[in-house]
């Protein structure tokens, strides 16, 4: 038993330390206000390349003397504004893109008015991405492009390859709604026809106000998204840098598009309720979607812990398409994680240009090394330089506990797991902080003495202090 004096000293000393935060929480506040109130985004330099009713497509100042050949159009969400990809410096697609060499372009939708409250997908598929994809290609002066698409910009960006091939080279989809048969998450579930009448909200609204989905993101995981992000921030306000980064998610988080009536429909109702996309059985207009016609190269960008697009939502796709060179990348992170998580950045991004790189070099060497002809160049040197660890070591087609590299249907599981040890046996990381660390890419304790509690304090939002206990923890293991 505890000396009484001690406790009542321990109980005055905590008193004082909780005085002396609270003191310095309040001086640093209207700083952090301001920063709340004025963070910056998006901050690439672009140009409005082409404009069509509130779209505009945006063209990247090159970042490299030399530019590749062919250029990438990145199709992003109807919902949401698309700087999520350009979020900051060091933690932007389109950078990591651009510094790799590559051509980049993006639509940016721009918000429905009442008047669009009838676009349909073919509108958008059919003439919106076409009419873009036309304006890439001429400025290229290529015949065919790469295209990348994010989350529902994905599921038409497969639509779109289906329709025009003849002008898409490879073709990436990063955490795309694809396959809906009962494995596609809690949004499937709530979206389900015996639950759900899309009809009924377009009826009411119009077109489908942002605030009404913030609402049913939110309430995936209501405590995390209305309660911990907010003692998180707490419990950082005085590391500028996470405030900086939890400034610009909110931000993001606050400014969600309205979705068009029809359009709505159309995707709650063809592809989450009745899979025809999967069933080869969708159609825009008069035109048939016919996924035997995929038959350029597809990538696959798939996110472990989506909770959104889980990867049974997109992964079974590559196995109902024509296309004999197919890939899954699958990381572990979340469905915005792999877009803004450093890791992301230094592990996956690199990757995603590789695939893209090693397709051109596969043309090229079609057109003019030993193997042109037909014959398909030996691929076993790039193949290998896929098949690594997170810590960039060699790990061979069978390492680790995903699959290898293979020449057809390629499934590579970026998770770096060959390391000991489950978090939740360290003392204060429950299931909770375990799933945080997990997307921060912390999958073991081997990983997590290996940590900087600075930098998974401004992934995670934990607190540095509690983080370094941990990181103490495993250390002296």
């Amino acid at each position: 038993m505890k000396n009484p004096y001690t406790l009542a000293m321990d109980m005055q000393r905590q008193a004082w330390e909780g005085a002396a935060e609270l003191a310095e929480k309040t001086r640093v506040a209207p700083e952090r206000t301001e920063t709340l109130e004025n963070v910056e985004v998006g901050q690439t330099p672009s140009e409005v390349v082409y404009e069509e009713n509130k779209l505009e497509l945006l063209h990247y100042e090159p970042k490299t003397e030399e530019q590749r050949d062919v250029p990438i159009l990145i199709v992003y969400a109807l919902i949401n504004k698309p700087y999520i990809l350009d979020l900051q410096p060091d933690r932007s697609v389109v950078q990591t893109l651009l510094e790799a060499g590559f051509d980049v372009y993006l639509i940016d939708w721009g918000e429905p008015s009442a008047l669009d409250r009838s676009l349909t997908l073919e509108d958008y598929v059919d003439r919106y991405i076409d009419n873009c994809v036309d304006v890439v290609r001429d400025r290229s002066g290529e015949d065919e492009i790469n295209i990348l698409g994010y989350c529902m910009g994905g599921t038409k960006s497969a639509m779109y390859a289906s329709l025009y091939p003849e002008k898409v080279k490879n073709l990436a989809l990063m955490a795309s709604g694809l396959c809906f048969a009962g494995d596609g998450g809690v949004l499937e579930l709530w979206g389900d026809e015996d639950y759900y009448d899309p009809d009924r909200v377009t009826d009411a609204y119009g077109n489908v106000p942002a605030e009404f989905l913030d609402v049913g993101f939110a309430l995936m995981d209501p405590v995390a998204n209305n309660v911990t992000k907010y003692v998180r921030f707490y419990d950082n306000m005085e590391d500028e840098d996470f405030v900086e980064n939890f400034a610009r998610m909110e931000r993001w988080l606050s400014e969600g598009i309205d979705v068009a009536g029809a359009t709505y429909e159309e995707f709650i109702t063809d592809i989450y309720q009745e899979n025809k996309l999967m069933e080869n059985e969708l159609v825009l207009g008069d035109r048939r979607v016919d996924l035997e016609n995929i038959e350029m190269p597809v990538l696959q960008i798939v996110a472990e812990y989506d909770h959104l697009i889980p990867p049974n939502a997109s992964k079974p796709f590559n196995d109902a398409i024509a296309s004999e060179d197919t890939e899954i990348l699958e990381f572990p992170t979340g469905h915005i994680g792999m877009s803004v998580s450093s890791r992301s950045h230094d592990e996956l991004w690199p990757k995603v240009c590789e695939w893209f790189e090693q397709r051109a070099e596969s043309d090229l060497e079609s057109e003019t090394g030993p193997d042109a002809g037909g014959e398909p160049a030996d691929t076993d040197e790039s193949d290998a330089a896929l098949a690594t660890d997170v810590d960039g070591d060699e790990t061979g087609v069978d390492a680790g506990s995903g699959p290898g590299v293979g020449d057809d249907g390629v499934e590579i599981e970026i998770d770096g797991t060959d390391a000991s040890g489950d978090l939740t046996g360290l003392s204060g990381v429950g299931d909770a902080y375990a799933e945080d660390l997990r997307e921060a890419g912390v999958e073991t304790i081997d990983d997590l003495a290996a940590a900087s509690a600075a930098d998974l304090a401004t992934e995670t939002g934990i607190s540095p202090a509690r983080l370094e206990d941990w990181i103490e923890q495993a250390r002296s293991r």
